[in-house]
């Protein structure tokens, strides 16, 4: 679709607010999609058995108990989630702050995608809690006091959503074509970004300091006083190698929304992120040799926990960390992409080693997700990657903004 023909679309003065929204509610493109026909049966059967969830209580649905409280819902949904969401925060600190115009083109989507990710693993959190409407005890501070790491976290979730929806803000107000607001907004922009930064690095440590109390309970190997920053570390290259991967298939998907310039600039900006996932992947596994000795486990490597974590570190830490500066070196964009993939599955891998797997590794009866719990979790997946593509296509995300606002800059 071309910037004319997007023009047309916007709201024309003729038409109120209400009757634009009304009009860009309705379905556009095919329906018997192979993604449409998987993933609205899941979503359907998803929004059941959360309906039962509520009805009946978190056992009816899930394999959740007393002694293990946290599950698949928190593990991948949201502290492996958030990691992926990280892309948001490091690319409008290269775009913003260090003004590294060349990642500009995907900084809109890059906010998109964090945003929507933080408001629904809020709600695939809301799923987890025995008694949902208690949620707002950890922000006012009842029952845990101001002190508590979760007060901290609850603050940060919260207004990094603000500050995501201020950043990509101007964005809604093109497609409104409320010029006044826009340029309110852009003003905003700037303060949003810093505030923005601020708050994610500090909730993506706060994630795993929340595991700093489970000394006792998480396998030696995969627990240390380091966490949170190894989950701080280790989200700027779980959030590139996401943007890498959804830049890829929106690439592809989305390509009649890109303009020609943007389209030729995709490989070098993949090149560029594999460059900086290389060089904190690198600062990662270092990192962790020096937790790894520093702990004395060595006694501990030749045991089954012990080869599964060797088999994270190697597979799925040093060989992404060497795959992509190859790629980087050769300019392989197809070697970049496959790095990503492995290390988004090294991510999962260590978020539910951290939470899951090795929380309570030597329990008599292990927590193991029940199948409605996963399906839940793709549900949840499903929605929002709904709702990713019905906002592209209507809103100047992957397109050149109105011409307007050319006019006025």
């Amino acid at each position: 679709m071309s910037n004319t023909e997007y023009t047309l679309q916007s709201k024309s003065d003729g038409q109120t607010t209400w009757q634009f929204l009304l009009s860009e509610l309705k379905p556009k493109g095919k329906w018997l999609t192979p993604f449409n026909i998987i993933s609205i049966p899941i979503m359907l059967l998803g929004l059941g058995l959360i309906v039962l969830r509520f009805w009946k209580g978190l056992g009816a649905v899930t394999n959740l108990t007393q002694d293990v409280p946290w599950g698949i819902w928190i593990g991948f949904d949201v502290v492996t989630g958030v990691a992926f969401a990280g892309g948001a925060y490091v690319l409008t600190f290269m775009v913003y702050i260090l003004n590294m115009q060349k990642y500009h083109s995907i900084v809109r989507i890059t906010v998109l995608n964090g945003f929507l990710a933080y408001v629904f693993y809020a709600g695939a959190l809301l799923l987890d809690l025995g008694r949902p409407w208690n949620v707002i005890n950890p922000i006012i501070g009842n029952n845990f006091g101001t002190s508590s790491v979760l007060f901290l976290v609850a603050w940060h979730f919260l207004l990094y959503m603000i500050a995501q929806l201020i950043e990509f803000s101007p964005t809604i107000a093109e497609w409104l074509g409320a010029r006044r607001a826009r340029k309110i907004l852009s003003g905003m922009t700037i303060a949003a970004v810093i505030f923005g930064i601020t708050l994610s690095t500090l909730h993506q440590s706060g994630l795993g300091a929340l595991y700093l109390m489970a000394k006792d309970k998480i396998h030696p190997l995969w627990y240390s006083e380091f966490i949170p920053v190894m989950f701080f570390v280790s989200s700027i290259f779980a959030g590139l190698s996401m943007v890498i991967f959804e830049g890829s298939i929106s690439h592809k998907v989305f390509s009649d929304q890109i303009s020609e310039k943007n389209h030729h600039a995709q490989n070098g900006i993949l090149i560029g992120l594999s460059k900086i996932c290389a060089g904190t992947m690198f600062a990662y596994f270092f990192l962790q040799m020096l937790v790894f000795i520093h702990g004395q486990h060595w006694d501990l490597l030749n045991t089954p926990m012990g080869y599964w974590y060797l088999l994270e570190m190697i597979g799925f830490v040093l060989l992404p960390m060497v795959l992509f500066f190859i790629a980087y070196r050769k300019n392989s964009v197809l070697l970049i992409r496959i790095a990503a993939i492995v290390t988004m599955l090294g991510i999962i891998l260590n978020r539910l080693n951290v939470s899951v797997i090795g929380f309570k590794w030597d329990a008599a009866i292990r927590y193991v997700p029940t199948w409605m719990e996963i399906v839940v979790t793709l549900a949840v997946i499903f929605t929002e990657i709904w709702i990713f593509r019905w906002v592209v296509n209507r809103l100047p995300v992957l397109r050149e903004s109105p011409s307007w606002v050319k006019k006025e800059k």
